[in-house]
Order: structure tokens, then sequence, then C-alpha cells
């Protein structure tokens, strides 16, 4: 009699990659799939079995076709396991690894003691390694602007801004520092202000209270979803444009895209979002803006040591700054038409109180107003 499993295993045999490089000369892993992983997925066994990888990087390696399934390779991460199996796992080379390695890239530190620095972060610059950004970004520069990070994790880090989120950031210099910031994010303690430009006109003030979790279809985007993780922020008016709004937000939490997620859903994406602005990123009678319009203009904590509430403040950078000033000249210009127009309004009606004589009745001198009615 045929064995049931063996027969689901033939049906299910491993895909053969098409095309895939030579991964010979990397370190090869050989694992035996246990007895009771059967039935489960492939990514699922090897993260069981190689716990030191994400599973994420180690359903990229069966997509590259570094996982082999006795003997055959798979590139498919769902492919079920029976247990009994022979795994053969080529790791890639570790681009993290990599990461931590310090350069000479510039940054602005406004404020620095013992215990933290407080940097004044670029459009542009990543914060923290990544898929794509291996090299380059904020954790390198600060390993080379202050070697004795490297004892810190993550160099001390401890909140993040979107690559083309531009301003402020605290980066602890001691791991009792980093755990007292990071037990103030939690607590929300850590105060952090951002300007904002928003499309369309904001009437007034509000919050959004709105959980925040992974877009269900666009996973490299957040969204507003019912089984999110919670998320508050709250904005205010600061100026009135054309089409767009200068406003000012404060977080409560610190949700990735928090800003750009919440304003979207109230029908205000930032100007120049290109995730969240469905492609109306563009500034009435202004120029294409490159990035979202948002910058971290204040910080404020209470400092690890000394318990002392501290403030920073950060002016908006010289491109949100002049794309702000050109659309203060055109709403400037804007109204000048409107008012022009009133004043030949004006004229107008004072030549057609010359066509023919009119009585004016004010107050108690209109002869019909003797009884009072409803006010």
């Amino acid at each position: 009699m045929e064995d049931p499993k063996e027969k689901k295993a033939a049906a299910d045999a491993p895909k053969q990659a098409t095309e895939h490089a030579d991964y010979s000369a990397n370190p090869r892993i050989t694992l035996r799939v246990p007895d009771h992983c059967s039935g489960q997925r492939a990514d699922q066994v090897l993260a069981r079995l190689l716990s030191q990888h994400s599973r994420s990087r180690l359903q990229a390696w069966i997509r590259e076709g570094r996982v082999a399934v006795s003997g055959a390779t798979i590139v498919e991460p769902r492919h079920k396991l029976w247990g009994g199996e022979t795994l053969e796992v080529a790791e890639a080379p570790d681009e993290r690894a990599e990461s931590s390695t310090p350069e000479d890239i510039p940054l602005q530190v406004i404020y620095e003691d013992d215990c933290l620095m407080v940097i004044d972060k670029p459009a542009g610059l990543v914060v923290h390694p990544g898929s794509g950004n291996w090299s380059g970004t904020l954790l390198n520069a600060l390993l080379h602007y202050a070697p004795q990070l490297d004892k810190v994790p993550r160099a001390g880090i401890v909140h993040r801004l979107d690559k083309d989120t531009s301003g402020l950031m605290v980066v602890a210099k001691t791991l009792e520092a980093q755990t007292d910031l990071v037990r103030q994010l939690q607590a929300r303690t850590v105060k952090r202000y951002y300007q904002a430009l928003a499309r369309g006109i904001v009437e007034h003030s509000g919050t959004v209270d709105a959980p925040i979790g992974r877009h269900p279809t666009l996973r490299t985007r957040m969204a507003v979803v019912r089984t999110g993780k919670p998320a508050r922020t709250h904005y205010r008016v600061l100026e009135p444009f054309v089409a767009c709004t200068l406003i000012e937000c404060a977080l409560e939490t610190g949700r990735t895209h928090q800003i750009r997620v919440h304003m979207t859903s109230i029908g205000h994406p930032l100007v120049g979002d290109p995730a969240y602005g469905a492609g109306a990123s563009r500034v009435p009678q202004a120029a294409d803006f490159p990035r979202q319009a948002l910058h971290a203009c204040r910080l404020a904590l209470l400092h690890p040591a000394t318990g002392r509430m501290m403030l920073w403040r950060s002016a908006v950078p010289d491109d949100l700054a002049a794309l702000v000033e050109t659309l203060r000249l055109e709403a400037m210009s804007a109204r000048c038409s409107k008012e022009d127009g009133l004043a030949d309004d004006d004229d107008d009606w004072d030549e057609d109180q010359d066509a023919g004589p009119q009585v004016i009745y004010v107050g108690d001198d209109d002869p019909e107003e003797d009884d009072p009615g409803e006010q």
C-alpha cells in the first residue's frame, strides 16, 4: 500500500528554479526536517531550525534559489515539507555586518553632552541600514563621529525619521541613556512636533485617532486598519494658502509614516508625498516638491541623567522654506485680486444707486417695524 506521506510529497515535488546563481562557493548548511514539522511551510521550518536569521531573510534566500529539499532547489517559501527531508541552505553574505562600518558623513549636531546628542537630520539621509540601504546611513555617520557608539545597540538610535523627512532626532550615547529614552518613548513623555504642508484647505485644528498597520495589499505602505496599532496625531492650522495648508502636528504615538497616513485618511495628504499623495503632489502655480513636505521642528524630553525637561527647535530647511514663501506670495496675490474685484463691484453698486432715488430705513424709522415678531 502506498504511503500517503510519500504520495503527498510526490504531488508537492520541489519546483526546480529555471535560472539561479551558482552558490557553491558560499557556506552550505545541511539540516534534517524534524518529523513534528510535517505539513509546515519551508520558510516556517527554516525559521525554527535557523532562529538566528529572520523569517523574511530566509524567504529571500528561498526565492533566490539558495535552498534545496532532498537535492532539488525550491523557489517558493510556501513549499510544504513532510518530515525526514534533507535541507541544504547556501547562506548569503551578511550585508548587515558591513552596515556597521563607520563612514565620514557630515552631521549637524545641535546639542551634545555625555548622555545624548540631538542632530538635525537632512532630507535624503536614511536613518538605519536596511534592505537596499546597507551603507551611507545615519548609523554609519554616528559610528564615525563617535566611535564609542559601537558599544550601544543601533549606535544609540532610539527613534527614526523617514528618509525624506528632515528635522530633529535624539541619539543616546550610553546604554543607560538609551534605555531611559526608550522608556520615555513608551511612556509618551518625549514630545515631537512637526511642520507639514497638507493639500487642500484644512478648516480647523483636530485630532486623528485611528489605528495604523500594514496596508492589506501594498505591503511596503501603511494604512488605517482596524487591526493596526493605536495611533494618535494632533494637528493645528498655522497658515492657509490657496490650495494647501501649513500645519503643525504633535505625535502621541510613533507609528511608521504616522503623520503621512493620518493626514491622508482625512483627505489632506502631504504635499510631495510619493507614497500617500495619490498622484496629487503638485502644488498649483509652483514646481513639483521632490519629497514629502514634513519637518521635525521641535523635540522635548526629560534628560536621562538630570531629569530636567529640555527642548530643542529647528527651522524648516531651505527647500521647504522656499516653497512656503512661494505659496505665501501666491496667497497674497490671490487675496489682492479678490479685493480688487470687490472694489470694482462696489464702484458698480455706487453707480447703480445714482440710477434712481431709493428710500433706506434705519432702525425705528421703518414704519413696518411696529410688530417685533420673532427676533
